[in-house]
């Protein structure tokens, strides 16, 4: 039986163990910390449960695609909770949206705030879910080894949208910016700014505002759990605490790995954990990428997070909810064009245990609070306290709740923890960014160009950050090592 080592326990490594011990192959997995996971660790604390990582669940037909590919059911894994609203953008004190996927509520939103731009929405929505249909069920699940896996007759009629951004398409008859930052913000899930993201990625809007936001009992975390259920049951072993300090070769093919000072064997190898730090583990002379080609990239933001236990409950404010009342394109300047600590942050905060009461202790709230971040910026305790501070006073202000005195329990998190426990490269949270020139062939590949038999998979290379895409780039990887190996 041929032998394949996973680094890594991410989303993008249970998908890939899953799928290659289907095909009979020995898959282990090897995880550096406690848990398996990846981003997606679970944080628990005094009866609070915190997903550590991503939180929105859009997109379900890719799960759903991925336990039917292996022959299984999701709803036999875990079950989902449709959110109504999805949810809710703050633009000033007491002055919000509420997002729901349904286009007559959206359209009469959208009348409200600008006449007329109805007529803009629906002929938006309607291509977006046209590009969903060429994206997500055809484009992404090829492994961008060649420019001409993007070229058929229905991308080459969308050449326009690769070739604008979303940001200009959007504003080009949405004026108003209650509602063009609605239009925009779901991009910043490919982590790149509106205006550095084709258009072509609208399909994005189609999986925000038509497919809705879903919440796994449970959390994403009952996701995890899930899927390195299914993995095992098919065969696949994972080892936690288990370091990886180097990738061996032998006559030019990916042979072991050395996990924890021992040398094990194997037929190949796929890492799901950060990719600039799995070439580290090879020698220079078989890396595939040079510390400038890495430095050249556009990546996209780190975050700082902080998971907080409130000791009641709390009315009035929903599981997702955003804060756009300070400048969407002055924060994004502060985290791309020249990187900095943002001096009026957007952040997010959500509180699954208003849908779900397992998530705190009787009569308690469990929250998260996220403020998007430049990577590689300084961080220190006390810039946390700082932007903790900040953000709490105007969600006090925005929501009518003072949560100031109510909070027992806090953890924060950010560039120095995605470095240390992730070797996430600058610290980067949601991996390279999504834009034109970071598009599928022009990712950092799948396949090491240098080793045979090694293989890659993640947010770093195809296609792209965020979950969904995750679970597809197993998928992906898993099939060029099966060719390999067979």
């Amino acid at each position: 039986m041929k032998k394949i080592a996973i680094i890594g326990s991410g989303f993008s490594s249970l998908s890939a163990a899953a799928y290659l011990a289907k095909e009979g192959f020995q898959v282990d997995v090897f995880e550096k910390n406690e848990t398996v996971g990846g981003r997606a660790r679970q944080y628990q604390q005094e009866g609070f449960t915190f997903d550590m990582g991503p939180t929105w669940y859009w997109m379900p037909d890719v799960f759903e695609r991925f336990f039917s590919d292996l022959g299984k059911k999701r709803e036999d894994y875990y079950q989902l909770e449709l959110l109504d609203p999805s949810y809710r953008i703050y633009y000033a004190e007491n002055e919000y949206i509420d997002i729901k996927p349904d286009e007559e509520y959206l359209c009469s939103i959208f009348e409200k705030y600008q006449p007329g731009s109805a007529v803009f929405l629906r002929k938006f929505l309607k291509e977006a879910k046209d590009n969903y249909n060429i994206a997500i069920k055809d484009l992404v699940y090829r492994p961008g080894m060649s420019p001409l896996e993007l070229v058929n007759t229905k991308t080459m009629k969308r050449l326009h949208l690769f070739l604008k951004s979303i940001q200009k398409q959007v504003r080009s008859k949405i004026k108003h910016p209650y509602l063009f930052q609605l239009l925009e913000f779901p991009v910043l899930f490919l982590g790149a700014k509106p205006s550095n993201t084709p258009a072509f990625y609208n399909f994005m809007n189609y999986a925000d505002l038509a497919m809705g936001t879903w919440y796994p009992k449970g959390g994403m975390y009952a996701v995890v759990e899930a899927m390195k259920k299914l993995a095992e049951e098919l065969g696949a072993e994972f080892h936690t605490d288990a370091d990886v300090h180097k990738i061996s070769t032998q006559n030019g093919n990916a042979s072991g790995l050395i996990v924890n000072g021992n040398a094990l064997s194997f037929d190949s190898i796929l890492s799901g954990a950060d990719y600039h730090h799995t070439e580290l583990l090879l020698d220079e002379a078989k890396r595939g990428y040079s510390e400038k080609y890495w430095k050249s990239k556009t990546f996209a933001p780190s975050a700082l997070l902080f998971y907080v236990g409130i000791n009641r409950k709390l009315k009035g404010i929903l599981h997702h909810m955003l804060f756009f009342d300070e400048s969407f394109d002055k924060h994004a300047i502060d985290i791309y064009d020249t990187p900095q600590w943002p001096k009026k942050p957007l952040f997010y905060a959500s509180f699954p245990s208003l849908t779900d009461e397992s998530c705190a202790p009787e009569g308690y709230e469990n929250g998260t609070f996220l403020i998007p971040i430049a990577t590689g910026i300084t961080d220190t305790n006390e810039i946390r306290e700082e932007y903790f501070h900040k953000i709490l006073h105007r969600f006090n202000r925005l929501t009518g709740h003072d949560i100031s005195n109510d909070i027992i329990l806090k953890k924060s998190y950010s560039v120095n923890d995605f470095i240390k426990d992730y070797n996430s490269y600058g610290g980067n949270a949601y991996g390279l960014a999504n834009t034109l020139m970071q598009t599928a062939f022009l990712r950092p590949g799948i396949k090491s160009s240098k080793v045979k038999g090694l293989y890659f998979s993640g947010q770093l290379t195809v296609p792209g950050p965020g979950v969904p895409p995750a679970l597809i780039s197993g998928k992906l990887s898993s099939e060029l090592v099966t060719k390999y190996l067979k």
